[in-house]
């Protein structure tokens, strides 16, 4: 290969999202309706008081491409969030996949849905075979040293919390509603509710106040039931003066 004095930096000699593939139909753990469902409603409640929406991303079942020694190494995480990256890809365009070396910014949280067959995976038991590429607790803990880590086993509901210190993964403490991730100013959670018709336990985020984040259907119907508030204060203070309103 050709040489250049001084050498080409990496973003414009490694592989781009347009030369590295976005699927692998053969990896384990395919997903279920609940690892469509979970993500969707962590994304649409994961809204950082102190960052624009459009500087944070967020990506489910989405290559995150993490090697710029390995560039076809990869992993898929269930769902994570970037802080300060743009949400779209060059400020115009849907990700096909997340490279860190393209991007800039790793991954600020990351969540994975434990499924049969990947709890090893997921939480580094499984023994590294030579030549290959090393598990997702490796790769969030040593290469990209992402500071947050949860880990969710919908089948005994168990929410395992991790936080990057001293570069090595420890337990985090749950406190209240669950566990504080003070760069973000939100916290996540066990919330025990109801979204798209199936009531169960789910991952959720909370504010400083400790509120749960609403989701867009929820801020509307808290929306209607304010102006409905109003409309109802209103009729009692015109039939205060005489004045009955037929109704509507």
């Amino acid at each position: 290969m050709y040489q250049v004095d001084p050498p080409l930096p990496p973003t414009e000699t490694l592989p781009t999202m347009y030369d590295l593939p976005s699927e692998n139909p053969e990896e384990p753990g395919l997903p279920d309706e609940f690892h469509l469902l979970q993500p969707e409603l962590l994304r649409i409640t994961f809204r950082p008081p102190s960052y624009a929406e459009n500087q944070v991303f967020t990506a489910s079942d989405l290559n995150l491409y993490y090697d710029p020694h390995h560039p076809q190494w990869y992993k898929r995480p269930d769902w994570f969030a970037v802080l300060g990256a743009s949400r779209f890809y060059n400020q115009t365009e849907l990700r096909l996949s997340y490279v860190t070396w393209q991007e800039g910014i790793n991954p600020f949280v990351v969540v994975e849905l434990i499924s049969p067959g990947t709890e090893a995976e997921d939480l580094g038991r499984n023994l590294r075979e030579v030549k290959q590429p090393p598990n997702k607790w490796s790769v969030y803990e040593q290469i990209l040293r992402i500071p947050y880590y949860f880990v969710f086993n919908r089948y005994t509901n168990e929410l395992q919390c991790f936080g990057l210190m001293m570069n090595r993964y420890q337990p985090l403490s749950v406190n209240g509603l669950g566990v504080w991730l003070e760069e973000a100013e939100l916290g996540l959670g066990l919330w025990d509710g109801e979204y798209q018709g199936l009531k169960r336990l789910w991952l959720r985020w909370f504010d400083g106040d400790k509120n749960w984040l609403p989701t867009p259907e929820e801020q509307e119907k808290q929306r209607a039931d304010a102006a409905e508030l109003e409309v109802a204060k209103l009729r009692q203070l015109l039939r205060e003066q005489g004045i009955n309103l037929p109704d509507s």
